[in-house]
């Protein structure tokens, strides 16, 4: 049985990753979760400059998920380098640095930065405001995506994973845009944009209003978006959005993903991704797979 998956020349032992935001850079869940089992860890998002994130509070229980307006709080590039990147590197696991900003010029100087770092595959997340464009988000505007997709090409050295916004009309318009760009990889997806009023209080729960909504409540969303996505172009994909279990990520891999990350899961059971690894390795075992490419898109 090879559990072994294959992303843009980069080879993962297995198909099981972290969602950027939920794992912070494997630190916080060294003690639960052996980073060794796991085919790739997803750092939370990096940007040039330090971030301090959007005011409090800033996450907020749903009926089967959460929302956050976390407002990609992070330390900035320097002090990722000096201090997480060298903790990740103990493993052996692929390192996967999810890269934000507000410009292109904001991108493309994380990613000069990590070009001689010990980073396998960046995953641009393009769900950011562009601040350049009246604050519309790279990821809801093909132009823009297809255009910031070929600046991050042009500088990276590893290669680039597009991380997709649901917050669209056409998914799969977006996944032609970032292919025509020159993405290696394409992850998909990001929460999707929702509210929740504090009836009592007679407010909003998030002070920025808004937030992104995860966990299970938007799986089958996500599948859907997934299974589009595969049928729109010929890009390996990383599939995610409320993977709670292995039965969850097979959906995601039946559909045409390569591999899978796994998010808000993990603050309600740390040990998820690993509980995630083991059930693939049964599925395969009990329904005679031998190998995981074997079972990617199986679902026509």
């Amino acid at each position: 049985m090879n559990t072994t998956i294959n992303l843009a020349g980069v080879e993962l032992k297995n198909p099981v990753m972290t969602a950027s935001g939920t794992f912070g850079s494997g630190v916080e869940y060294g003690e639960f979760v052996d980073l060794n089992r796991l085919g790739a860890v997803v750092t939370k998002g990096v940007a040039n400059v330090p971030w301090p994130g959007n005011p409090t509070p800033r996450v907020a229980e749903t009926a089967g998920g959460m929302m956050n307006a976390i407002g990609l709080q992070n330390p900035g590039m320097d002090l990722f380098c000096e201090r997480d990147l060298p903790f990740l590197k103990q493993y052996d696991t692929k390192v996967v640095v999810n890269v934000c900003g507000k410009t292109t010029e904001d991108y493309c100087e994380v990613v000069e930065r990590l070009a001689d770092e010990p980073v396998d595959l960046l995953e641009i997340n393009i769900s950011c405001p562009n601040v350049k464009e009246g604050g519309i988000a790279f990821g809801q505007n093909p132009k823009a995506a297809e255009a910031i997709t070929k600046e991050v090409k042009k500088r990276a050295r590893q290669p680039v994973i597009m991380k997709l916004s649901p917050n669209v009309t056409d998914i799969t318009e977006m996944a032609k845009a970032v292919e025509a760009g020159g993405a290696d990889v394409i992850s998909l997806i990001n929460t999707l944009t929702g509210m929740k009023i504090d009836i009592h209080k007679q407010t909003f729960a998030l002070a920025n209003k808004t937030g992104g909504l995860s966990g299970p409540a938007i799986k089958p969303i996500a599948v859907r978006m997934v299974y589009e996505v595969a049928h729109a172009v010929k890009l390996p994909l990383i599939g995610m959005g409320g993977i709670a279990s292995a039965d969850d990520a097979m959906e995601f891999i039946l559909a045409g993903a390569t591999a899978v990350s796994v998010g808000t899961a993990n603050f309600f059971n740390p040990y998820a991704t690993v509980e995630i690894v083991e059930g693939i390795e049964r599925y395969m075992e009990q329904y005679h797979f031998e190998r995981v490419s074997d079972m990617v898109g199986r679902v026509q």
